[in-house]
């Protein structure tokens, strides 16, 4: 997490760039933890027949774990118009939809489960996305923002390569505090493997 004694602030057009330049090699260099996110859609509740938004998709990393278990409908979308690209190319199934965007200001409607992987310390505002994700969420939906890496792990690496774009990721229980409060909390890991904040209605 940045240390700085001044309020760190991060502009969204420069994480737009940020993410268009690193679209292209996105997927070469990853490190796909498929147990831990099959662990990451146990808490998530991805069941047969949900309907699901995964904000800041990329290139669909988990559009595949929503597909084998059932999603009805899965709706991505990612603020870099190329991470959106790439995601519509690898991923062609009649339940997908792709959009390039910010979540906060795209006319979205209702979802059963709202799924924030790898991305929360890109948000200029965390509570203000929290709020308007829990917005859009059906009656008894889930909001579940996690990392597949552990805090140190995602902070050390944004401090060395990205820290121009990056507030940098609290600890789970402050991210268990911005979630809105019609949401009940039931699940908050800040562990060595993964970081996993999940609510519902």
């Amino acid at each position: 997490m940045n240390t700085s004694t001044e309020a760190m602030t991060i502009d969204t057009a420069a994480v737009r760039a940020f993410f268009d330049s690193l679209a292209p090699a996105w997927d070469s260099g990853r490190i796909t933890r498929e147990d831990i996110l099959r662990e990451i859609m146990d808490f998530a509740g991805i069941t047969p027949g949900c309907r699901v938004l995964d904000v800041a998709c990329g290139t669909g990393v988990l559009f595949p774990c929503y597909l084998e278990r059932g999603a009805a409908a899965v709706t991505g979308i990612d603020l870099s118009p190329e991470m959106a690209r790439i995601a519509r190319e690898k991923h062609r199934d009649r339940r997908l939809t792709v959009l390039a965007g910010d979540v906060e200001e795209a006319e979205l409607g209702e979802f059963d489960r709202i799924v924030v992987l790898n991305a929360l310390p890109h948000f200029p505002d965390p509570a203000r996305l929290l709020s308007c994700l829990g917005d859009r969420l059906a009656p008894g939906g889930r909001l579940t923002v996690a990392h597949d890496r552990c805090r140190d792990s995602i902070n050390g690496h944004h401090q060395r390569k990205a820290s121009a774009v990056s507030l940098g990721l609290p600890p789970a229980e402050e991210t268990a505090e911005l979630f809105p409060l019609s949401l009940h909390v039931d699940t908050v890991i800040d562990g060595e493997r993964f970081y996993v904040v999940s609510g519902a209605l």
